[in-house]
């Protein structure tokens, strides 16, 4: 696909891209998408265009002849061969990715000039007057070739083909009334028409009309697709930024909203929420240079974010070194808990691991520390209109992040509240490891003693 000069006010910018513009900017990897498209489309054309020479050829095969024997010079043959040649080479360029504007709109003047050709040709091989053709059904494969240039979401190649087409038949049209005698085969008794090499006018003009109208008509649909696709398109890449930014669930989320999604719009669901955190990471931020330390988050966060997404968890933010994790809350589930705390014994067996591997090597290796609790959160849009963030908030996120830094009052790896384990054991979740239950803890932030469990 061409690039998008505003500017430009060539025919070929016409042919080639006049179109409704979508209102966003295409990003190049989105031009560099329906680039492909295009050459996928005009492959297809040119299969097709093959596909009517062969079915052509072997009708003209077939059929009974009512040539002269003596004729000497038989132009369909000719015809045929010739287009067939140009299509061939016109398969090699698309597959190539070579056929320019200039190359396509040839492709549409051959296309028509050797149908119109060969049905010119027919008065010429059944020695009839030129009035002859102007019967010949073969004029219907125009149709074909217009509604094939529909095919490249291009709608000036289908208005410049449709034209093309009814300048050729008006052509036509033109040379057999004024052919010798052409004129005299003017009439205006419509059964004499159909029962004679006669011409009716009124009858040939109709069929330009149509030919015109249905270029229009394909022509704006085409046009409004072609819309469409840019937007859809358009709104897909964007989505796909989402994701790289927001967890896919949040991104799906602000994707599919039916409205535009406003500050206080929300819903409450039951979720667990969960924080994980590198112990002596300030420390280490003040030390490390500054590629040694994106590293390291890199390295963790590799390590993490699969494991979270592999049991159905959504990271939700990062925080510096923190990431906070919900599960079944931007997307309902009856497993949230036994999800949460299956992630959570994974990310420690995977998360030390990876902490022995870099002292191994003797790389700085900060601990963890884990929280995980359960219960009602809302999920919601929260900010100014002009700063608007999808959040999720509640009792568990405040409770799940004050567990996070009781872990290091404890002297363990991992806490879970005790509502949250079990909740989790009735949803099917069977511990790994060692867990201890600590009854009575003071949790600073959490109001009341808690009754925790000591994960890992």
């Amino acid at each position: 696909m061409e690039p998008n000069p505003p500017h430009d006010k060539s025919v070929l910018s016409w042919l080639g891209l006049w179109r409704i513009r979508p209102d966003m900017h295409l990003p190049a990897r989105v031009e560099r998408a329906l680039e492909e498209l295009q050459k996928r489309s005009e492959i297809l054309i040119g299969w097709v265009q093959a596909s009517l020479i062969a079915v052509l050829g072997t009708l003209y095969l077939v059929a009974p002849s009512t040539s002269p024997a003596d004729a000497t010079f038989r132009p369909v043959p000719w015809a045929l061969g010739i287009y067939a040649a140009f299509t061939l080479l016109r398969l090699v360029l698309a597959y190539r990715n070579r056929l320019t504007p200039v190359l396509k709109i040839a492709s549409v003047l051959v296309d028509i000039s050797m149908l119109m050709i060969t049905i010119w040709s027919f008065h010429i091989q059944y020695s009839q007057p030129a009035a002859f053709y102007l019967k010949a059904p073969t004029l219907l494969y125009v149709y074909i070739f217009i509604v094939l240039r529909a095919l490249t979401i291009t709608p000036g190649y289908v208005m410049f083909t449709g034209l093309v087409a009814a300048g050729g038949w008006l052509a036509l049209l033109g040379y057999a009334l004024a052919e010798p005698g052409g004129a005299a085969l003017v009439t205006h008794d419509y059964v004499e028409y159909m029962t004679s090499a006669k011409i009716l006018v009124g009858g040939e003009v109709d069929r330009v009309v149509s030919i015109l109208i249905v270029t229009l008509v394909l022509s704006v649909s085409v046009a409004r697709a072609r819309q469409l696709l840019f937007q859809a398109v358009g709104d897909q890449a964007a989505l796909s930024q989402l994701s790289r930014f927001f967890s896919p669930e949040i991104a799906e989320r602000l994707a599919r909203a039916d409205e535009l999604l406003h500050s206080g719009d929300g819903e409450q669901r039951e979720a667990a929420a969960m924080f994980i955190d590198l112990r002596g990471f300030t420390k280490l931020a003040a030390e490390l240079a500054p590629a040694s330390l994106i590293e390291l988050l890199r390295e963790y966060q590799r390590v993490a974010v699969p494991i979270i997404h592999r049991n159905n968890g959504s990271v939700s933010t990062y925080v510096g070194d923190g990431i906070m994790v919900t599960f079944g809350a931007t997307r309902a589930s009856g497993t949230h808990c036994a999800d949460a705390m299956r992630c959570a014994d994974e990310l420690l067996t995977a998360l030390v691991g990876w902490c022995m591997a870099r002292e191994a090597k003797g790389l700085p290796a900060p601990g963890v520390g884990i929280g995980v609790e359960a219960g009602t959160v809302t999920c919601g849009v929260i900010g100014d209109e002009g700063r608007l963030e999808y959040s999720i908030i509640g009792d568990p996120v405040n409770r799940a992040a004050k567990l996070q830094n009781h872990t290091k009052v404890e002297g363990v790896l991992g806490l879970a509240s005790i509502a949250c384990l079990e909740r989790a054991l009735a949803q099917g979740y069977l511990p790994k490891g060692q867990q201890r239950v600590l009854a009575d803890r003071e949790v600073a932030g959490v109001s009341g003693a808690m009754t925790v469990v000591a994960l890992g």
